[in-house]
């Protein structure tokens, strides 16, 4: 029998939602169990001497690499769309890209750098044909109009911070105190969980995701995919020709300079996106109109991630260096912080998925929450410029200076993170779907690529102007997005 999508988007047996959201809520929270459990632990893990098992790499070295690994995750997400809309469809992706990430966990457990870098580059590739395409299905279950839809996502990020919430705890625990490579191990299982549960719980999805966009003829599938396997060729070529220029000597390859070419691609491919999307030929009005407003949301959404994605960075050193690990008498690992976040997401997303719902007609405008967004980053930073002067005395502070920190950010996060997932698949052009989410993806990888960076800068700049910077930046992106939202809100055709 052919599936369809009528009877999934008139169910309500999940919480008044479609039941194919809770086989997308537990596989987006394994995977995020996968994520965040390494990432929880890859600073640490890197900048840890050789003696205590770690890599034993400069803070630099660690930073630039954090921000190449923790950017690309999110850039792949561009190609990783366009290829499950062109080629495998979503549902595919998702699992091809969840079967990657177990191979790297599992690489990152091999003794010696190489198996490291390699680890790296399987969770790179899975990651970015996994995220965005789970998420532009969650979209999929909803018709145009449904009033559940931004309700839904919000329900369907608490999946994504119910394996944040998890990881750090369980993976912090066994990487910190038992060892490192144990701890990648954990979050590899913890994706094989998800993959187990998706395959089992596709059947309430329809079909969604199930078919690529279809092609304008059979001869223009042919060379699609002719062409993509050619890049892909290409690709690989390229990668070994400078793996091999490297291992002769004839170029020098270094962390901090792979770090500052990434960050000219990523300024080079939003360029070229939003070119294309604005001023390319075959979209109507209203899609080039739609395509302005994301090219504001966008913006933002990459100022409030290089500040937000400082957890797994500049904030980890800080909660490893600077602050006290000790409540109540109980000594915890300084990768522990990084599950509060998810904690304040899950106690809060069910507020703000009621208060969109019941604020009705006097619910904000979408770049109206993302400025809020931005104002309340600010304001987290701001919070911790006091303590930070304390530690340049050699004081270790309080637990609560982070924690308060992050309930700011969270708080932040839930005007900006939830609304735009929401508002990619509500204002993207319906046969780039995928590529789109995307492209949201994308301002995560800048905002990833600048938090990198700010970790390389930790020992270089003092504490206060380091976190001064981030509330400076944060608030003005906040002001010039104030100005800006009737404007966007003209530009979005109808969007609510």
């Amino acid at each position: 029998m052919k599936q369809t999508l009528e009877p999934v988007r008139s169910d309500a047996s999940f919480f008044g939602h479609p039941r194919g959201l809770a086989t997308l809520f537990f596989t987006e929270m394994w995977e995020r169990f996968s994520y965040y459990g390494m990432r929880a632990l890859l600073i640490l893990f890197m900048t840890a001497s050789v003696a205590k098992g770690g890599l034993g790499f400069p803070v630099v070295k660690a930073g630039a690499l954090y921000g190449f690994y923790t950017a690309m995750v999110y850039l792949l997400s561009l190609p990783g769309g366009w290829v499950a809309d062109r080629i495998f469809g979503q549902r595919r992706a998702v699992l091809y890209g969840g079967i990657l990430i177990v191979a790297g966990q599992f690489s990152l457990m091999s003794p010696g750098v190489e198996g490291f870098y390699a680890g790296l580059g399987l969770l790179i590739l899975g990651t970015g044909l996994l995220k965005p395409n789970v998420s532009t299905m969650v979209g999929q279950l909803y018709a145009q109009g449904d009033r559940r839809r931004d309700s839904g996502f919000s329900i369907f990020y608490m999946g994504i911070n119910l394996g944040g919430l998890l990881a750090p705890l369980a993976c912090g625990w066994v990487g910190e105190r038992i060892g490192w490579r144990l701890g990648f191990g954990l979050a590899g299982v913890g994706m094989i969980a998800g993959l187990i549960q998706y395959s089992l719980g596709g059947k309430y999805l329809g079909s969604a995701g199930l078919h690529p966009a279809p092609p304008a003829s059979p001869e223009a599938g042919r060379r699609l995919k002719r062409n993509a396997g050619l890049g892909a060729v290409a690709g690989v070529l390229i990668l070994g020709a400078i793996g091999l220029l490297a291992a002769t000597g004839q170029i020098e390859i270094t962390a901090q300079r792979i770090s500052a070419a990434l960050g000219i691609v990523l300024i080079l491919v939003s360029l070229a996106i939003f070119a294309w999307l604005l001023l390319g030929p075959g979209w109507s009005i209203i899609e080039r109109e739609r395509s302005g407003a994301i090219l504001v949301l966008f913006v933002a959404s990459s100022v409030f991630w290089a500040a937000y994605e400082q957890g797994g960075s500049s904030l980890n050193l800080f909660a490893e260096r600077s602050t006290r690990h000790v409540v109540l008498g109980f000594d915890f690992p300084p990768s522990w912080f990084q599950f509060v976040p998810s904690l304040f997401v899950m106690i809060l997303a069910p507020v703000f998925a009621w208060l969109w719902i019941a604020l009705g007609k006097r619910n904000p405008s979408i770049p109206s929450k993302f400025a809020w967004g931005l104002v309340f980053s600010a304001i987290a930073f701001a919070l911790l410029v006091p303590p930070a002067r304390a530690t340049l005395a050699g004081a270790l502070v309080s637990p609560w200076w982070l924690t308060g920190t992050y309930f700011l950010q969270t708080v932040g996060e839930m005007c900006l993170s939830p609304v735009g997932l929401s508002a990619m698949t509500k204002l993207a052009p319906a046969r780039v779907a995928g590529m789109m989410m995307g492209l949201w993806f994308v301002s995560i990888s800048i905002g990833d690529y600048l938090a990198g960076t700010a970790a390389s800068l930790y020992e270089s700049m003092p504490l206060p102007m380091l976190f001064g910077v981030a509330v400076a930046i944060s608030l003005g992106a906040a002001a010039v997005l104030a100005l800006l939202i009737k404007p966007t809100v003209k530009l979005m055709s109808g969007v609510k």
